[in-house]
């Protein structure tokens, strides 16, 4: 039986949530081990598969592109990055070192991307100078053999993580529409897209044969399938089930206050810690992220979405 779906972009990230919670390391890792499930929109749809919930879900992100922007969510606002033993949520702690103190290839890292390429290979674009969350957890997750899981869509797709990766930056690039980026790349990572999500609920190899559209259907991906009856017609009962599965209701950072690079999980002291040096952390809280820091809501161009109404 051959069968052809066209699954939106929120549709695919609760397909791939599903998977993810579905993999024999992740359930292992749940019953007896440790997890990371970091931010991101695809965690979301992850956390709430894996645990049945997700702590303000509509919070639960940390970079974004809004309003055809590069932009990223309110610090303040952000919830503590999920870390879970025996499938029980712990406190945070200050680093990551204690966070992945005693870590084994029994843990697990789940993190999301911003691009896989036809090899899936991922990366994730970094607002953070030094990465962030998973540039501090990287060296950790390469140098023990820790698996590392990538939920990511392929709404994403691009020809090549490597040709991507050397064109961002920082200092690299001259000018950003919007937040300054670079690019991690995370080719030892087990990437999950739709098509592994396929593979892993129903035994169906998926090809990917085409994507896009309009009026809300905008990123969708179009896949087909060819199988067993009963194969194919449990993942048309499936994607029926999570057809119209509704957007986050995400907001972008203040642009009025945004501009000291955006918290990240640390090893040691930061420009940001009110401990610093006081020099530092005045260049931090004057420093531009972004060619919006600075800019009231209300100046903002006409096109963007604002954060809350403007008088």
């Amino acid at each position: 039986m051959r069968a052809v779906f066209s699954i939106t972009p929120w549709e695919s990230k609760r397909l791939i949530g599903r998977a993810v919670a579905r993999l024999p390391e992740v359930q292992y890792a749940l019953e007896n081990s440790q997890m990371v499930i970091a931010h991101g929109s695809t965690n979301v749809y992850v956390a709430e598969e894996v645990l049945g919930y997700c702590p303000e879900r509509d919070r639960y992100v940390s970079g974004q592109v809004i309003n055809g922007t590069l932009c990223q969510t309110e610090p303040a606002e952000k919830p503590a990055i999920m870390r879970l033993v025996k499938g029980q949520p712990v406190p945070p702690v200050p680093t990551m070192e204690e966070t992945m103190a005693g870590w084994d290839e029994t843990c697990l890292f789940i993190k999301g991307a911003n691009a896989v390429d036809s090899e899936f290979n991922a990366a994730i674009f970094n607002a953070h100078e030094a990465a962030g969350t998973i540039g501090f957890a990287y060296g950790k997750i390469c140098g023990m053999g820790i698996p590392l899981i990538v939920p990511v869509g392929l709404e994403k797709l691009i020809p090549s993580v490597k040709a991507a990766c050397t064109e961002l930056g920082h200092a690299r690039v001259d000018y950003f529409h919007g937040t300054k980026i670079g690019m991690l790349p995370l080719v030892n990572a087990k990437v999950i897209t739709e098509i592994q999500a396929f593979d892993i609920l129903f035994g169906l190899p998926a090809v990917h044969v085409g994507g896009g559209g309009v009026s809300g259907s905008e990123g969708s991906v179009v896949l087909a399938v060819n199988g067993d009856d009963g194969a194919v017609e449990k993942a048309i009962e499936e994607i029926a089930s999570i057809k119209g599965e509704p957007p986050l209701a995400l907001k972008k950072r203040r642009c009025a206050t945004c501009f000291a690079p955006p918290p990240a999980f640390t090893s040691g002291m930061t420009v940001a810690d009110p401990n610093a040096d006081e020099d530092k952390q005045l260049i931090a809280e004057t420093q531009k992220q972004c060619i919006y820091s600075g800019t009231q809501e209300e100046d903002l161009p006409d096109w963007f979405q604002k954060r809350e109404p403007v008088a």
